[in-house]
């Protein structure tokens, strides 16, 4: 398990295993945010808890932040799947860098194409900076 908080500890997430990979979007959201993502079901792998606020973009998700320092948490859908389970990713930068700095980046174009683009060699430590 691994766990990660905003930057003043209110809003925390866990997440039941380590990821095979973590995931990097360019949207435009996600480039402003900076996050990278892992993936999982709400209650399921992922539990977030303390106060966050959502900003819900289109129709479909909300990006949660903290309200006292302002760091994005996650995003989650606004539906149930037909299953009735909830789509939730975390915001892996919440977490202590040493945990996930050897996970593989997969890059996503969620800007144009929609589409993962191909896989450069590069991890989460290469992306820090």
């Amino acid at each position: 398990m691994i766990e990660g908080s905003c930057h003043c500890g209110s809003a925390r997430w866990t997440l039941a295993e380590l990821p095979a990979s973590v995931n990097a979007c360019n949207c435009t959201a996600c480039r402003r945010y900076g996050v990278l993502w892992a993936y999982g079901w709400q209650g399921e792998n992922i539990t977030v808890s303390g106060e966050t606020v959502p900003y819900v973009r289109g129709d479909s998700l909300s990006f949660n932040f903290c309200p006292k320092c302002g760091c994005v948490t996650h995003w989650r859908a606004l539906q149930p799947d037909k299953e009735g389970r909830r789509r939730i990713a975390v915001n892996l930068r919440m977490t202590e860098p040493g945990l996930v700095a050897d996970l593989p980046v997969d890059h996503f174009d969620g800007l144009g194409k929609w589409e993962h683009l191909p896989k450069d060699g590069r991890c989460v430590k290469d992306m820090w900076f």
